[in-house]
């Protein structure tokens, strides 16, 4: 069957056109978080771990724990999920009430979320350090004083 070269055209833009879930979602954007970090302070006998599935779904799931000792003192719920095109850093901490943060930037290396009107942290920040290094960064106002926390995480081993 012989085809004209407008519908030759029509028919290469449409084949081009891929929808935003095979393009990859900002969330896709974020695959480099995923694994499992640690960081580790002997002098204080606390121990971090940050754990990130790989982006499946248009969503990140998360959860991170901190150990002093034998026991837990802190732990939290993560996920990273699309709502409006945008990618939303959702956590609940314990003993808090959850909030959501949305990303201003998102790239290869760095993704900055934000909530102005949350208590504090109003910013959560993520920044891949190499292959194997990741710091966790919030910060924002509290009590009228700009604060800030890095936690530089290492690459660890994901529990089996």
């Amino acid at each position: 069957m012989l085809r004209s070269p407008s519908s030759l055209l029509l028919i290469a833009i449409i084949a081009s056109v891929r929808p935003l879930h095979a393009q990859g979602s900002s969330v896709h954007q974020l695959s480099w978080m995923a694994g499992c970090w640690r960081q580790s302070n002997p002098a204080s006998g606390r121990t971090i771990d940050e754990q990130w599935m790989a982006p499946m779904g248009r969503t990140m799931l998360g959860m991170a724990r901190t150990v002093r000792g034998d026991s837990t003192i802190e732990f939290e719920h993560l996920q990273i999920l699309e709502r409006g095109g945008h990618a939303i850093f959702h956590a609940e901490p314990s003993g808090q009430a959850p909030a959501d943060f949305e990303a201003r930037s998102v790239s290869d290396s760095l993704v900055t979320f934000e909530n102005p009107a949350h208590d504090f942290p109003q910013r959560v920040i993520y920044r891949r350090k190499g292959r194997d290094s990741l710091i966790a960064r919030i910060e924002g106002t509290r009590n009228g004083r700009v604060r800030g926390v890095d936690f530089p995480y290492a690459r660890a081993a994901c529990p089996e």
